[in-house]
């Protein structure tokens, strides 16, 4: 597998792109060449995204993978994908595709054939599932739902200024289409896990993660037990869903760069 430079950074529902801005720092400072290009109808800023939910509404899974495909198609090599949450499904769906040297998937949803489906999981997504309409338009969080979902193993304090500085909009559409992966044949959330070609690949998840829970990265190892290319896990279990953006992410972005280091990347 080439050796790449290029690091593109994908983030996942309610987080703006530029919550990626201190891993693409680090990134940097270690030689690599990194971005964090929003999702399709993201604003450049938060303000913006708070300002105009409806750019960001009704986008699916395709929509997202087409979209970082097309960005992909413009760069000088394939490039190490590193996404969190949905970005970490996506950033597997690429991978899966040959379209990526690498990827790291951070407490990524469900992909299809996953099928524990903790309450935990089911509380952080309410807030859109209550109402079918959602479907088709941009949720935001209150800072409660946001302390549940993402900042539970945080202090209150800091949960609430992360909210505030990275939260955005989000659309419904992809939680609806995970949630219909294991009925429908054709789902978006379909993930090549047998390809013994891709680039290797490493899980990491939160042990106490309430949106994507440990058992979910788990049983999504075991979707990848027919393929004999590089897939790792690795557990940080006092961590939550917020472990990207709250006081201990660089401990996580360090452990990214050493996998990377060891598998030649």
């Amino acid at each position: 597998m080439p050796t790449g430079s290029t690091v593109l950074f994908i983030h996942g529902l309610w987080l703006h792109a530029s919550s990626w801005d201190p891993w693409i720092d680090l990134f940097r400072t270690a030689g690599y060449q990194p971005a964090a290009p929003g999702w399709p109808g993201d604003p450049e800023t938060v303000e913006e995204a708070r300002a105009d939910p409806e750019a960001i509404a009704d986008h699916g899974i395709d929509d997202v993978v087409a979209h970082y495909a097309k960005i992909i198609d413009g760069l000088a090599e394939r490039p190490i994908l590193v996404g969190h949450s949905f970005g970490g499904m996506i950033a597997q769906k690429l991978l899966g595709q040959d379209l990526a040297a690498a990827a790291v998937a951070i407490d990524a949803a469900q992909i299809k054939g996953v099928l524990p489906l903790p309450l935990s999981a089911l509380r952080s997504t309410l807030p859109v599932f209550r109402n079918p309409a959602n479907r088709h338009r941009a949720v935001t969080l209150t800072a409660e739902q946001f302390r549940y979902a993402f900042g539970n193993a945080i202090s209150e304090e800091e949960s609430l200024e992360l909210y505030t500085r990275w939260t955005i909009p989000a659309p419904g559409k992809p939680l609806f289409e995970a949630a219909a992966a294991n009925f429908d044949p054709h789902s978006p959330a379909k993930v090549d896990t047998a390809n013994e070609m891709r680039g290797p690949l490493l899980l990491i998840s939160g042990g106490r993660d309430h949106t994507v829970p440990e058992t979910v990265t788990r049983a999504t190892l075991k979707q990848y037990r027919h393929s004999d290319a590089v897939t790792d896990l690795i557990d940080f279990p006092d961590r939550a869903h917020s472990l990207t953006i709250d006081h201990g992410w660089r401990e996580v972005a360090d452990t990214c760069l050493s996998w990377l280091g060891r598998n030649g990347l």
